[in-house]
């Protein structure tokens, strides 16, 4: 399985990001410091993570050929259809079109079905918005990832409580991880065992826009690597932690940020 890839399936979009001196005060007017764009949404900034660690991966979602086109459709069942799946050791879902994508992971189902266990395709998912929609992707998936935004508006006020209270949600055998900004990260699998990772924060904080998604990609690439969930949940957090203190994410690929990998 070394030399199949992980296939990441969601949102490419445009990032303007403005830099400014201190965080401004509302319904003032602030200059501008410098302003840059770059590539985000978060599937395409896990797919690029995952690359940056030196996994084989592929990006699955609407491109355009323009800056600045908009009304991006997205990935459908119908399009996942055309997907070899035998080049693939892992998929992952940014919740997004949740009927089309619960029809996606029902193939990828039947597909594992004929296959032997070590030749089966892993499944995670990302709910991160607040969407009623997307919360039935719980039940689906060897892994899932809540949002600290979802996890609150369900009530709780801590990781801990949100795994624990929303573990029955997920399938038979499936983790359940949930980060929360500084305070780390926590997971719970099978084994009813609630692991934990603190955040590890730059000396510095430079740019958190895709901290999200930088830890999801680490845990999975972790995963994927056959580490334990909570060597997965430790070396997410330290990547993430890494990732804040530089621009962007190019800095990750290099050595004396990143430091050695798994």
């Amino acid at each position: 399985m070394e030399d199949k890839k992980i296939l990441c399936i969601g949102l490419v979009c445009l990032d303007i990001i403005s830099v400014v001196d201190k965080y401004p005060e509302e319904d003032s007017d602030t200059r501008c410091i410098s302003q840059r764009w770059q590539r985000g949404g978060n599937a395409s900034n896990s797919c690029t993570v995952l690359a940056l660690l030196g996994a084989p991966c592929a990006f699955m979602g609407s491109l355009a050929p323009g800056h600045m086109a908009e009304n991006l459709p997205d990935v459908t069942a119908d399009d996942f259809e055309r997907v070899d799946l035998t080049q693939y050791k892992w998929i992952h879902w940014e919740g997004r079109n949740a009927e089309d994508q619960v029809k996606m992971i029902r193939r990828v189902e039947e597909h594992n079905k004929t296959r032997d266990p070590m030749q089966r395709i892993s499944m995670s998912v990302e709910i991160e918005k607040q969407r009623e929609e997307l919360y039935q992707l719980f039940s689906y998936g060897d892994l899932v990832f809540v949002s600290k935004d979802v996890a609150q508006h369900f009530g709780f006020q801590s990781a801990t409580e949100a795994v624990t209270g929303l573990y029955p949600r997920v399938r038979t055998g499936a983790f359940l991880v949930c980060a929360w900004a500084e305070k780390g990260a926590v997971a719970l699998g099978p084994d009813g065992v609630v692991v934990h990772s603190p955040s590890f924060p730059p000396e510095t904080i430079v740019d958190t826009l895709g901290a999200g998604d930088t830890f999801n990609a680490s845990v999975i690439y972790s995963l994927s690597r056959g580490q334990s969930i909570q060597e997965a949940l430790t070396f997410g957090c330290r990547v993430a932690g890494r990732k804040c203190g530089i621009q962007g994410y190019d800095g990750l690929a290099h050595s004396s940020i990143l430091g050695p990998t798994i």
